[in-house]
């Protein structure tokens, strides 16, 4: 997404010739300058960010993960799905969806390299989300031509992801975050929140019905069954509705956690069993950019 600028410059320089860190990149044993991205870059990076990272079919995504598939190369697209280790060093290799994040002022022939490298080297699509009005997704794929996808549209990467990506949804907020939802429901094994909220519902009664035959002996067959069923469906459906879509949620948190942060901690597990729904709500958000579990379940900065 950044601006780059290219130098020619005695070689062949290699992807061990560059630290983390460092703001270089390889191309055939010449380094490219990258220069740290601008904000519009960054907050709509992380939209897309969440919204593949937690595709039910996902299991490794990163943002500017560097990839030396040889050793005269060495590049880090803006979000990387696949193939992202949890390990210190450069990456062998190529992930199979790369995104680039192009803005006003973007290097096209920088660019276009960069896209050649990957697709070269067996990334098999790499998504560029222009910034620059009107916003759309250019779709490269090795051996076909470019395809342009607009909002409204969709994205698709079989193989990698299973669920259809609007374009808007690469960068806006809003729609990010309900994708992001939808996906972590899925991860939990429920296919929507309107499953969550069915399923909250179908205990709600089922509990209510037994509370109310139960009470409704005691106090008489005739008048019990009849206010012990109506009291206990209104209070079944409603307190089985918010316990549903609230251990929903928490369930769902908690495998993200596992996820990303392996074995959870004894405080955390504690935090994690008493956030209420807000709290969880907030969790989600803030899972993406959170460097520990602890501090997910901790409050907003």
């Amino acid at each position: 997404m950044s601006d780059a600028k290219r130098y020619d410059a005695p070689g062949p320089f290699r992807a061990e010739h560059v630290r983390p860190g460092d703001n270089w990149e390889i191309s055939d044993g010449r380094p490219i300058e990258c220069a740290p991205t601008g904000g519009d870059g960054a907050r709509r990076s992380a939209a897309g960010a969440r919204v593949l990272s937690t595709d039910p079919d996902v299991e490794s995504a990163g943002l500017d993960a560097g990839y030396a598939p040889v050793a005269d190369m060495l590049r880090a697209p803006d979000i990387a799905v696949g193939n992202v280790p949890d390990r210190p060093g450069w990456i062998p290799g190529v992930p199979p969806l790369a995104v680039e994040y192009a803005g006003v002022g973007q290097d096209e022939n920088l660019l276009q390299r960069k896209v050649a490298d990957f697709l070269g080297r067996g990334t098999k699509w790499i998504w560029v989300v222009r910034l620059n009005t009107p916003r759309r997704v250019e779709v490269h794929a090795p051996g076909l031509p470019v395809v342009v996808r607009h909002v409204g549209e969709l994205l698709e990467a079989p193989g990698i992801l299973r669920n259809a990506v609007p374009v808007e949804a690469m960068f806006d907020d809003d729609v990010a975050n309900k994708m992001t939802l939808r996906n972590l429901l899925q991860r939990a094994g429920y296919e929507s929140l309107e499953a969550v909220r069915n399923e909250g519902h179908a205990e709600g009664i089922a509990e209510g019905k037994a509370k109310g035959i139960t009470e409704g002996k005691a106090k008489g067959i005739t008048e019990g069954k009849a206010k012990g069923i109506t009291e206990g469906k209104a209070k079944g459906i409603t307190e089985g509705k918010a316990k549903g879509i609230t251990e929903g949620k928490r369930a769902t948190l908690s495998a993200q956690l596992r996820r990303r942060f392996g074995q959870l901690t004894a405080e955390v597990e504690v935090a994690l069993a008493a956030a209420d729904e807000l709290a969880l709500d907030a969790a989600v958000l803030r899972i993406f950019d959170a460097t520990s579990a602890a501090e997910v379940l901790g409050p907003p900065h």
